[in-house]
């Protein structure tokens, strides 16, 4: 199983690397901290304001305006890039630098983290209780057929997020039977759901569920173990807040000052709390349905989703239940209904959070893009809908994630951020662009705070481009042909080896898979 993981690996992280992306205002502004403390040794980004429009204004300094985790992240690797790249004589300022910079910055935060997120996702689903095709179904889905795939191509935190939350998740859920690895288990809960509030705002209702959940996993070891186990994780959060207050403070003199609250240009922030107010349905039936932001046109796995947890809450798909392992098939039950009830519960929160937001529609976007780290919790439902339906439902379910994995490509290889202006964005750029082999489109830099609007006239240097146009074959589809013997490879390798595992499991001599809470 730990080959099928590395090679689940490969696959995603190679998708993820493939593209660079360019710049925009988001990740603009928060690249431009990663430059102002790698380059300057100062939190404010006066030199590059510039770049972008998304930026706070406090005591005659700008600063960026976003949730700092994913560009604080960024920091080490950069910094360790940047002599390396001028002891070969190249300049970090100029195009190529500030690519090669941006390039690394991505790919070891967005890409990295989504990528080992999707195997986290492959395991948690197999201990829960879903087979490998059923886990490998989510976890593909999750990262290749929905909007993540863009979001884990660029400099937001949106991916980079949902991937913290799924490592607390998945910790939260293995607590049980070891006591050597409360401490552990619990400090991943309280890094991972702390980090990913540093990074997203709005991910802080979920870390406080993830709280609860390991508070629930943890009650029924004893005394002892729930302390170590909740000190573990309220070390950990309170680090991270920690490093948040102490970044508000250094930039803001207060380390309750989000930097929001001192945002320019977007009236929309005052109303209700950062311009989050009740959900309207107007908004809802958009986001979902939409043609212009809509999740579901997009990803339409997505729409089967709750009946996998409705599976998950009244079948037994454990291999305990199998080997006439009473208790242990109850704890496996309950385990898969507790995992249900808050995965589900995540999922519903980040969609209902968009419908709430005044700027609902995220301005240049692929799909509803503040909706989009619930979406791995939504997945683990495919995962038990995937197991529990005959073959026939499956290739329906394969249609499904294949049609919004086709969607996801075009999206990605040619501009994964596509303009407010397009009502339409798939059928009126995306496609026809791709269609003619036009690639790469974006045509913002990080250094430029505006990206000109003929998107398919490919000024050199262009501003975006994938590691094919690198190996020189070409500005068209052959730029994707690395990516596809990846692919290939990969997907023959993990199809081999679930065969042979569920030939091998055929033999009556193989022990039952333990439930998640003794793993």
């Amino acid at each position: 199983m730990q080959r099928q993981r590395a090679i689940l690996f490969v696959l995603l992280f190679t998708s993820f690397a493939w593209f660079y992306q360019g710049g925009g205002w988001n990740q603009n502004s928060r690249f431009d901290l990663v430059r102002a403390i790698t380059n300057e040794g100062t939190l404010n980004i006066d030199p590059f304001k510039n770049s972008t429009g998304d930026k706070a204004f406090h005591d005659n300094h700008y600063y960026s305006d976003k949730a700092p985790g994913i560009a604080l992240t960024a920091v080490p690797v950069v910094a360790a890039v940047r002599p390396f790249y001028k002891a070969f004589g190249g300049d970090p300022e100029t195009y190529e630098g500030l690519a090669l910079l941006s390039y690394v910055a991505t790919v070891f935060t967005a890409g990295l983290f989504t990528a080992l997120a999707g195997v986290c996702l492959f395991s948690l689903c197999m201990e829960l209780g879903a087979t490998e095709g059923g886990a490998l179904f989510a976890a593909l889905t999750y990262t290749l057929a929905t909007p993540i795939w863009p979001l884990a191509t660029i400099f937001i935190g949106h991916a980079f997020a949902a991937a913290l939350l799924v490592f607390a998740f998945a910790a939260a859920m293995r607590i049980g039977a070891d006591p050597a690895r409360d401490v552990r288990l619990g400090a991943i809960v309280g890094l991972g759901a702390g980090w990913a509030t540093v990074s997203e705002f709005p991910a802080a209702i979920p870390a406080m569920l993830l709280a609860l959940l390991t508070a629930m996993r943890a009650w029924p070891l004893g005394r002892a173990r729930v302390l170590r186990i909740l000190a573990a994780l309220a070390v950990c959060a309170t680090a991270c807040a920690g490093v948040l207050m102490i970044y508000q403070w250094a930039c803001f003199g207060s380390p309750f000052h989000v930097a929001y609250g001192s945002e320019q240009g977007y009236v929309g922030m005052d109303k209700g709390f950062f311009g989050v107010q009740t959900p309207r349905l107007i908004r809802l039936r958009r986001i979902l349905f939409g043609e212009y932001r809509g999740l579901l046109p997009l990803a339409p796995a997505l729409a089967l989703a709750p009946i996998g947890f409705v599976l998950m809450t009244i079948r037994d798909h454990s291999d305990a239940a199998a080997s006439g392992r009473p208790d242990a098939a109850a704890a496996a039950r309950r385990d898969q209904r507790l995992a249900a009830a808050f995965a589900f519960a995540i999922g519903v929160y980040f969609i209902l959070l968009n419908a709430s937001y005044n700027y609902w529609e995220g301005g240049w976007s692929y799909g509803p893009r503040h909706a989009t780290p619930g979406i791995p919790f939504l997945c683990i439902g495919l995962a038990f809908l995937w197991t529990a339906v005959p073959a026939a439902g499956r290739w329906v379910l394969a249609a499904f994630s294949a049609y919004g994995a086709a969607l996801t490509l075009i999206a990605v290889a040619t501009m994964p951020l596509p303009p407010a202006n397009l009502r339409e964005p798939v059928r009126q750029l995306l496609l026809p662009a791709f269609l003619d082999g036009d690639l790469a489109l974006n045509t913002q830099t990080f250094a430029s705070g505006s990206a000109d609007s003929d998107f398919r006239a490919h000024h050199e240097p262009r501003a975006a481009f994938n590691l094919g146009m690198k190996m020189r074959l070409g500005t068209g589809h052959a730029g994707l042909a690395p990516l596809a013997v990846v692919w290939a490879w990969c997907g023959y390798a993990l199809i081999a080896g679930a065969t042979a595992r569920r030939r091998s499991s055929s033999s009556p001599s193989r022990p039952p898979s333990p439930p998640l809470t003794s793993a």
